[in-house]
């Protein structure tokens, strides 16, 4: 087991639930006016992009490195009827990569806190993207206001012209649909208030 599916499953591992089980806003406010088709889902967690989608029509590719999230994924879509739409797959996204090319290709929040060469990660995404298919990322544009002292000292936030310039895509291929920082009103782990800023990247290949 490499460093960082150790570090991921310990993550996993420590409450039988991480994360809210909602959709990231973001992405449903894009998918809602597309025509569903195959979607791949980057460091899907415990699954609830991946089964949105499939709620929504969508065939999903989710990955993650964390089999414990996974399994907890795999779960839930079997729970809701959902578990021929959504393809559950194990891959460290700094070594492998899933086949196939994809409609929409969504990478909500892919931080680490292990070493990983996002650039060509998401350059890899990109390449997956269909022929009029859309890429997504959506990043954190600032460590939101509990987070530890130690973790906003040492992460770095790439403003979102940043990260597309990072990418050196063809510019003839792809279009600027949304690159912006966008705030929104959001809960901290202990019911805190607080207005955070996503950085919000979609490009679409013409």
């Amino acid at each position: 087991m490499s460093e960082a599916q150790q570090v991921w499953e310990a993550h996993y591992g420590e409450r039988d639930r991480v994360w809210s089980g909602r959709v990231n806003v973001r992405l449903a406010e894009l998918v809602e006016s597309m025509t569903p088709g195959r979607a791949l889902d980057l460091g899907c967690g415990e699954g609830a992009d991946a089964i949105w989608l499939a709620e929504h029509g969508w065939r999903v590719t989710a990955v993650d490195i964390s089999q414990t999230a996974l399994d907890r994924a795999a779960a839930d879509a079997a729970a809701r009827g959902l578990a021929d739409r959504i393809d559950f797959r194990r891959h460290d996204l700094d070594a492998t990569f899933p086949d196939g090319v994809f409609e929409l290709v969504s990478a909500q929040f892919l931080h680490s806190t292990v070493p990983l060469d996002r650039a060509r990660l998401l350059r890899r995404a990109a390449d997956a993207v269909a022929p009029g298919g859309t890429l997504m990322v959506v990043d954190h544009g600032a460590a939101p206001p509990w987070a530890s002292k130690l973790d906003q000292h040492h992460h770095e936030f790439p403003t979102a012209d940043e990260v597309v310039a990072s990418l050196n895509l063809d510019e003839s291929q792809w279009a600027r649909v949304r690159v912006a920082a966008v705030e929104r009103d959001a809960l901290g782990p202990a019911g805190q208030r607080a207005v955070l800023t996503d950085n919000v990247m979609i490009l679409r290949r013409r």
